[in-house]
């Protein structure tokens, strides 16, 4: 019977995401308001479908612990140098600034201050998965506005962890006794004990994952089973959460410090691409789990109050946002609209809500009427922003502004397969200036080169979702150097199909291997021993006697022949008889022509000399 609840638990939830979640993306909300909306439709509030929300939360903000693994494994001090500006300066004042200015308005309300303060710095989080869908949609993404919406976002994220550490020091006396905060199994311990084991465990999570995961990751990419790298890459998460837990910190802040040690790992994509799925499912029923707790009686009986909450929050977060941009000299139109982008509350308020009440830092009902508060905000971006565009044109300019540059991760090239090919016409592209994106399936061949001081990536470029990591939607160029001939195919038929923006350059391995690439969608290919072969029948015909510049002649010569002949064939490939007749043809032909070239640059070399001669 028991199993028979659960079956049917998971029915609801998994029918309620499915049905809610493409309407509210076709109707430009995103899938985390679909999430919110299809759990308050089945929560007790509505439809009454589900019950407690205890155990399935509990379970669900798993979810959230590999969230900030993954935001751990991007915060690279590289990156965060690149986008020092918004980074530091745009996230860090404005995180400040916000927290500060929204606490003191709880403050003049009459809210404790601790309340105060713990509210105001949780609604000075943004959604980053509204923020980012949204401004994709609208294709704002790579413009001044994208740029600095992410960077302030990427703060945010970073933000979390201390939050997390610090809210139960601000933890309300009950009945005249201070809170003592939970410090898992170091609990009644002296606090020297406990500060020397936190600092053990942070220690021990970066020894680890420096000497020992790297090795061990390695290892099982030799391997080429990816489930059992998926499980270790759960293992590492779970493993490190657990020990964070044993001394009182949080599982989440184990996670992110795992993710940082990691992110400058070999694997970080391979990491990402397989961590993924489980975090979209896990917070898409973590989503539906606040829908479902959102007491609906709660927020009809204090409506007032609730809309002049969520109205307050989206302006005083805009204007703040608005005023620290101008302060680092952005241009009023995108410091508007990244305001607007800006002001609604984020998805970890959820998370560090919960937190407050079960800190006793903000009371049961509090806490209730702002996730209310926060997930209203979120279904309102789409509409600030719509309400942004109408009312731009009075006070701001229209015409587009120029990039400034403040995020520079976007590849322009794609390189698949980092061996002896991708790696020249890689060095190539880096000695010009191009940023380049690198995935190599051969976990040896990435140590090999990483030795060297190469950054390259382990992954198996035909995986979608890590072409998707790689760049490929925002790269100019994809070149195929793997010298796998049917990953190869399966690579160019996946990139045609998903990324039509990218200019496919392959690697073939002989002609009919280049006519199948073509037919795929590779717009240029290169045999790999063409060249060579080409290279040294020159050299040849050097040591036979021929002027090196009758020599060169005919290489070029060769060369645009045979171009000109794989164009053509390829139209009749796969009509195996049509084929061989226009081979021979085509040969034949190809014969004449450099037969007439070598006897026109023997001519043009005889001409000079008989005028010498006269």
């Amino acid at each position: 019977m028991e199993s028979a609840n659960t079956l049917l638990m998971a029915l609801v939830y998994l029918g309620a995401g499915v049905l809610s979640v493409p309407i509210a993306q076709r109707l430009g909300l995103g899938s985390v308001l679909g999430y919110l909306v299809a759990g308050t439709l089945i929560g007790p509030s509505v439809l009454a479908l589900v019950g407690d929300q205890g155990s399935v939360m509990h379970f669900a903000e798993f979810g959230v612990v590999i969230m900030l693994f993954l935001i751990g494994l991007e915060v690279q001090p590289s990156l965060l140098w690149s986008m020092r500006t918004a980074f530091f300066g745009l996230g860090g004042v404005q995180v400040l600034l916000t927290g500060i200015v929204l606490a003191a308005v709880g403050v003049a309300a009459g809210v404790d201050w601790h309340a105060a303060v713990a509210l105001g710095f949780i609604l000075s989080l943004s959604s980053t998965a509204v923020v980012l869908q949204t401004l994709e949609e609208k294709g704002l993404r790579k413009t001044p506005t994208g740029a600095a919406a992410q960077g302030i976002l990427l703060f945010q994220d970073v933000a979390i962890i201390p939050m997390i550490a610090l809210l139960p020091l601000l933890a309300m006396p009950e009945d005249g006794a201070a809170v003592v905060r939970n410090a898992g199994l170091m609990t009644g311990y002296p606090a020297w004990m406990r500060t020397c084991a936190v600092a053990l465990a942070v220690l021990t999570v970066i020894a680890v994952g420096r000497y020992l995961m790297r090795p061990a990751f390695r290892y099982i990419a030799q391997t080429r089973s990816r489930e059992i790298f998926t499980a270790m890459a759960l293992l590492l998460v779970v493993a490190v959460s657990l020990l964070m837990e044993a001394v009182g910190l949080s599982a989440a802040l184990g996670a992110f410090l795992a993710g940082v040690v990691l992110a400058d790992s070999e694997f970080r994509r391979e990491i990402e691409g397989d961590i993924e799925p489980f975090r979209g499912l896990l917070l898409g029923l973590f989503f539906m789990s606040v829908g479902a707790s959102l007491d609906l009686a709660l927020a009809a009986a204090h409506a007032g109050l609730l809309a002049a909450v969520v109205l307050g929050l989206m302006v005083l977060k805009a204007l703040v946002v608005y005023v620290v941009a101008r302060l680092f000299g952005i241009p009023a139109r995108t410091a508007a609209q990244t305001g607007a982008a800006l002001g609604q509350g984020g998805e970890f308020a959820f998370v560090l809500l919960g937190l407050a009440a079960g800190a006793n830092v903000v009371g049961e009902e509090m806490a209730a009427l702002a996730t209310a508060a926060v997930a209203i905000s979120m279904a309102l971006t789409p509409f600030a922003l719509i309400a942004f565009d109408r009312l731009a044109a009075r006070g701001f300019s229209s015409e587009p502004e120029p990039e400034k540059g403040v995020l520079e991760g976007s590849p322009d090239v794609i390189v698949a397969g980092f061996g002896r090919f991708g790696q020249i016409a890689a060095r190539l592209l880096i000695v010009n200036h191009f940023k380049i994106s690198t995935l190599e399936v051969s976990a040896e061949q990435v140590a090999l080169v990483r030795r060297f001081g190469r950054r390259v990536y382990y992954g198996d470029a035909t995986r979608l979702d890590l072409l998707r990591a790689a760049g490929a939607a925002d790269a100019r160029l994809l070149i195929v150097a793997i010298d796998d001939r049917d990953q190869a195919e399966v690579l160019v038929e996946l990139a045609t199909q998903y990324f039509p923006n990218l200019t496919i350059l392959a690697r073939a391995y002989d002609r009919r291997h280049a006519y199948r690439l073509l037919q795929k969608g590779a717009h240029i290919i290169e045999r790999e021993m063409f060249e060579g072969g080409l290279a040294m029948g020159q050299k040849a015909l050097k040591s036979l006697g021929v002027p090196h510049e009758q020599a060169v002649l005919a290489a070029t010569s060769f060369r645009k022949h045979d171009e000109e002949m794989i164009a053509l064939l390829a139209q009749s490939w796969g009509d195996e008889e049509r084929f061989t007749v226009a081979f021979r043809e085509s040969n034949a032909r190809m014969d004449q022509l450099l037969a007439a070239d070598v006897e026109e640059a023997a001519r043009a070399a005889a001409e000079p000399a008989k005028a010498v001669a006269d």
